[in-house]
């Protein structure tokens, strides 16, 4: 293996470092400018004096949309979106990976196809779906319903279980085991990283998604955080002291989950458990 020398080794952590720096720095931006007392829109702003910081933008916000509402709103929206796509993904994956079945390429197909298909080309006929024929307009359900099956968790788990060992599946049916003990015991530990992976990836959906909460629900008292942040940017925003904070303020609140749970978390994209199945 070719060692890199100490002045490549300096100079690739200088450039990781700018590119973390310019990387960041919105975010930084962002919290910065949410805090601010009077809005400094310059580049100046970004290192504002002590005395100019407050929580007023956080509370001006939060008495116009009812911030802690919002983020419920979105906690149920996003939670629910995730344990569909965790159920019917690990279930779809494992049919599409481990049994033999007319239609399974075909499926596979379709999973693929789907994901070059605009959600916003299906928004029309799912609204006349969900709220007309169902009367699920201004629900949760009829807002997590269109989500319910996510194709990339489907291709996800299936490229997972296709790099498990197929030895202790023969060997665990050899024993008797049925196929959702065999799901349940021997697969699903073997894949955590698909799993987290599976769900930050599907949290930022959900999470931030706009369009359709903003379609299917009327009722300010159940539409997620992100639209009601939008509703407060054209209709209110513009009235407040400093409409540039209050909006910053806002976004913070709506991205901080996002950001936590990353860090929380990422070490499981570069995890990998496989090896533990199988014994030397």
């Amino acid at each position: 293996m070719n060692r890199i020398s100490r002045p490549q080794a300096v100079l690739r952590g200088v450039v990781l470092g700018l590119g973390a720096l310019v990387f960041l720095f919105p975010f930084y931006y962002m919290v910065v400018g949410a805090l601010q007392k009077d809005p400094d829109p310059t580049l100046a702003g970004a290192f504002p004096n002590p005395a100019n910081l407050t929580f007023d933008n956080f509370v001006n916000v939060n008495e116009r949309i009812n911030l802690g509402t919002g983020l419920i709103n979105s906690g149920i929206f996003t939670g629910g979106v995730l344990l569909c796509t965790v159920i019917f993904g690990v279930l779809v994956g494992y049919a599409l990976a481990m049994l033999k079945w007319r239609g399974a390429r075909a499926t596979f197909a379709l999973a693929l196809l789907v994901q070059v298909i605009p959600f916003q080309l299906l928004q029309i006929p799912l609204y006349v779906l969900i709220a007309r024929d169902y009367g699920l307009a201004d629900t949760h359900v009829g807002m997590i319903l269109p989500f319910a099956i996510n194709s990339t968790a489907v291709i996800i788990f299936r490229q997972y279980f296709l790099q498990l060992p197929k030895e202790l599946f023969e060997a665990a049916r050899i024993d008797g085991a049925g196929e959702i003990r065999l799901l349940w015991s021997v697969a699903l530990p073997l894949v955590r990283p698909a799993l987290v992976t599976a769900v930050l990836l599907t949290f930022i959906g959900p999470w931030n998604e706009f369009l359709w909460p903003f379609l299917i629900t009327k009722d300010a008292a159940l539409q997620p955080l992100a639209v009601s942040l939008a509703n407060y940017i054209s209709t209110v925003a513009a009235s407040t002291d400093n409409p540039f904070g209050a909006i910053l303020a806002g976004a913070v609140v709506l991205a901080a989950p996002v950001v936590v749970l990353f860090i929380v978390f990422q070490r499981y994209f570069v995890s990998n458990d496989l090896g533990s199945g199988v014994k030397g």
